[in-house]
Parts: structure tokens; C-alpha cells; sequence
């Protein structure tokens, strides 16, 4: 039986719909949306949500610091 080879596939996308009906879990501040690194970035706490299998992990554990600009 011969299956779809799925292993160059990218994985689903982000639906950018989603980013507006969520928040930051730490400030409630909106978030934006980092293509390039598929991560939600919530600038007023210094963090980066990852984004994986398309599906935003919003948990203050898993976020990135990021630096102030």
C-alpha cells in the first residue's frame, strides 16, 4: 500500500483570525504575529508565545523573553 510521503511537508499554518480573539495570558495586551518565527509576541510582558503544529501555546512556561526595543 502506498502512502503520500508527508515528511517535506510544512506544517499548518497559523489562522491569523485566531490573533484576534486572543490575548496576552499575562497582561491582556493584544498580541502580534511573528511569521518568521511563528510566535505570538506580547510586547508589554517581554514575551514570545510559540506557535507549533499551527496552534499557539499560551502558557507562560513555554514563552521566550524577549528584549526590550
Amino acid at each position: 500500500m502506498n502512502r503520500p510521503d508527508h515528511s517535506g511537508a510544512e506544517p499548518p499554518g497559523f489562522d491569523r483570525h485566531m490573533l484576534e480573539s486572543l490575548v496576552c495570558p499575562v497582561t491582556h495586551a493584544t498580541l502580534s504575529y511573528d511569521a518568521a518565527r511563528q510566535e505570538l509576541v506580547s510586547r508589554a510582558a517581554g514575551l514570545a508565545f510559540p506557535i507549533r503544529a499551527g496552534i499557539p501555546i499560551m502558557l507562560v512556561g513555554e514563552a521566550r523573553q524577549i528584549k526590550a526595543d
